[in-house]
């Protein structure tokens, strides 16, 4: 990589962290679908991993997950202490759990979507028109990345304390996880998948023209 290409992805880079960050602390960051608020903090993560790389991609991981775990540890909600292992929520507290899901789920979303995009774009033989195809496969991957790691680690790590604080429940509790995947996770999905083929496709014509 030359000096000039390097600089223009760093720059690129400091733009998406940018976006990360006023994404993660304003309501900039979720988009209204009438029963639910998807969010969109996962997206930026997810371009700027296509356009920069699978490296690039981590680090804009790292950054939405350092975003939650200093939403959580600042501002804690009822369940907070699963992505943060410096709080207490009444009888419940973070513990190394809470790191490895704040982080290691974000980390990945770049991660997998970069390579879901290549792999999609070359078994469609790697054609600029099924571009469109291989971009959306990929929104779709980063996002269910996160929500199936996070939902499913926050189960193996804190499972009972997770059910009663979210929901009083000491029982049933993995149903309650498959109903937030179903009811959040997929409408985030589709529209990751949107969002990545609309800003992507324009982000690829402007760094072309």
């Amino acid at each position: 990589m030359n000096i000039e290409n390097k600089t223009r992805s760093l720059v690129l880079a400091a733009v998406f962290v940018a976006i990360i960050v006023i994404l993660a602390f304003t309501p900039l960051g979720y988009i209204p679908l009438g029963f639910m608020n998807a969010t969109i903090i996962h997206v930026p993560v997810i371009i700027g991993a296509i356009i920069l790389g699978p490296k690039y991609g981590g680090f804009l991981g790292m950054v939405f997950g350092f975003t939650s775990l200093w939403k959580n540890t600042n501002m804690p909600n009822p369940t907070s202490f699963v992505f943060s292992p410096f709080i207490k929520v009444g009888e419940y507290g973070g513990n190394i759990g809470s790191l490895i899901i704040c982080m290691v789920p974000r980390i990945l979303i770049g991660i997998v979507a970069y390579y879901v995009f290549r792999a999609v774009l070359k078994a469609l033989g790697g054609k600029s028109g099924k571009r469109t195809i291989a971009l959306a496969a990929a929104g779709v991957a980063g996002s269910l990345t996160n929500t199936l790691l996070v939902m499913n680690l926050i189960y193996l790590f804190f499972g009972k304390e997770y059910g009663q604080a979210a929901k009083g429940l000491t029982e049933g509790i993995y149903s309650v996880i498959i109903g937030i995947i179903c009811i959040n996770g997929i409408p985030e999905a589709i529209v990751a998948g949107i969002l990545t083929v609309a800003v992507t496709q324009a982000l690829f014509k402007a760094m072309k023209g």
